[in-house]
């Protein structure tokens, strides 16, 4: 492992000021992930800026009834938070279908929107990777993809992102909460992630030297219906195949309000928006269903191995639909 120096910041600001004078920093939380990026030699930094005794681990109740969660909450803490249980269980059963009970001890909120994708040719220095090493190629596309994308991929890159929790935040419209050198800035959880296009390795819009401070959680979307279900190879501790995260609302009969998310389809969580207006007025049916989702997945663009995706995701999502809206319909 290459030498690093090591800063334990004290201060939001102090850590971004700690960061700025290091060239080649990388801001460290519960390290479960950049820390075996960093065994395999993936990730080299020259710094780490030790952020992980910040005053960001609570959960706060704002006045107009949304939640700030800190980046520093832990992944176990915030399943079991009894108020994001019970207004928000899409995020909660998320969190408690990621990795294992060890590993959600440990993980924070920032590190997971962080985390980088578990792609075999990306873990791999020997291997050709664009977004480990731009320009190098991408070793997935003519090898072993079947884990891989069906959904805004280019060929530069057709990685998925791994995070069961980022699929949940975009469908509850949730804000992740930034600062940096310019001060403090939120995005749309459902924007916090790019598609890989021509530029792979950056897998988020965060700015250089940018830390994640929080997640905020709105009220429009607290207290409604949601739901994530995630198919797996096998029961537990395994990253998606595909996974769908749901929030629905019916008024009068018809679907008021709608926000569905793919997970392990794409290099970012896919919030579904041709379903959710396809949805919204109509009557919450299995025609209608299978009308927005198909409408939805019609985009989609599978690989050689990996076209099961399609129809698998097509199931949890209706799946997912009916369940939300039974009540609604009896």
């Amino acid at each position: 492992m290459k030498a690093f120096d090591y800063v334990r910041a004290g201060t939001v600001a102090e850590a971004a000021d700690a960061f700025s004078a290091r060239p080649g920093a990388r801001y460290l939380g519960g390290g479960t992930n950049l820390v075996d990026l960093m065994k395999l030699g993936v990730e080299r930094p020259a710094a780490l800026i030790d952020v992980s005794r910040l005053p960001l681990d609570q959960v706060e109740e704002l006045p107009d009834g949304s939640l700030r969660v800190g980046s520093m909450v832990r992944n176990s803490d915030l399943a079991a938070q009894p108020r994001v249980r019970d207004r928000y269980p899409a995020l909660s059963q998320s969190l408690l279908a990621g990795a294992s009970g060890q590993l959600r001890n440990a993980a924070t909120t920032g590190g997971n929107l962080l985390q980088r994708t578990r792609c075999p040719y990306f873990q791999d220095v020997s291997k050709p990777c664009n977004k480990r090493e731009p320009g190098s190629g991408c070793g997935a596309l003519d090898g072993v993809h079947r884990d891989h994308a069906v959904l805004g991929h280019s060929a530069h890159c057709i990685a998925t992102h791994p995070s069961d929790m980022a699929v949940a935040l975009a469908a509850l419209d949730a804000r992740i909460e930034l600062y940096g050198d310019e001060g403090a800035r939120s995005v749309a959880a459902a924007d916090f992630h790019r598609l890989p296009g021509d530029r792979p390795e950056q897998d988020t819009e965060i700015r250089p030297g940018e830390l994640v401070t929080g997640v905020l959680l709105p009220a429009t979307t607290g207290g409604l219906p949601s739901l994530y279900r995630k198919a797996r190879d096998r029961a537990s501790y395994a990253f998606a195949l595909a996974s769908v995260a749901a929030v629905v609302q019916v008024r009068d009969g018809v679907v008021a309000q709608a926000g569905i998310a793919f997970g392990a389809l794409a290099h970012r969580p896919w919030r579904a928006r041709r379903a959710e207006e396809a949805l919204v007025g109509a009557a919450p049916t299995a025609a209608a269903f299978a009308h927005a989702v198909d409408l939805e997945l019609a985009e989609a663009r599978p690989l050689r191995d990996n076209a099961y995706k399609v129809p698998l995701a097509r199931g949890l999502a209706l799946d997912v639909l009916t369940r939300l809206t039974a009540a609604a319909r009896t």
